[in-house]
């Protein structure tokens, strides 16, 4: 099976930065799978924030977060990074990774996705 763990998360005034960060581990898991950033704030469904393919030459990233939040990874690690910047307070959410064993989708939806980790709450602050 495959386990993801995020982390990075807290609480930060509006125009600050955060750093999540997601480490996979798990015998299945691999370098080739594509990996995701969703979002669910209380009371609404749960969001695409961002994707990034297997070697991280393509990323996708939604239109309320794009220019301010940037996905990457390190295969060697094991672990993506979401580098969010210029947060506002409606980024306010329960951040969660993703894996995919697929390894070029867009992954914008989270039926594409196959692992889940148990999120890292983001609170701005105005």
């Amino acid at each position: 099976q495959v386990q993801l763990v995020e982390s990075g998360g807290g609480l930060v005034q509006a125009g600050g930065s955060l750093r999540l960060s997601c480490a996979a581990s798990g015998r299945t898991f691999s370098r080739y799978y594509t990996m995701g950033w969703f979002r669910q704030a209380p009371g609404k469904e749960r969001e695409f924030v961002a994707a990034i393919n297997w070697s991280g030459g393509t990323t996708y990233y939604a239109d309320s977060v794009k220019g301010r939040f940037t996905i990457s990874r390190d295969n060697a690690k094991n672990t993506v990074y979401l580098q969010m910047n210029s947060l506002k307070p409606e980024d306010t959410a329960v951040h969660y990774c993703a894996a995919s064993r697929i390894s070029n989708i867009v992954g914008r939806t989270t039926t594409e996705y196959h692992y889940w980790g148990q999120g890292t709450q983001v609170t701005v602050s105005s």
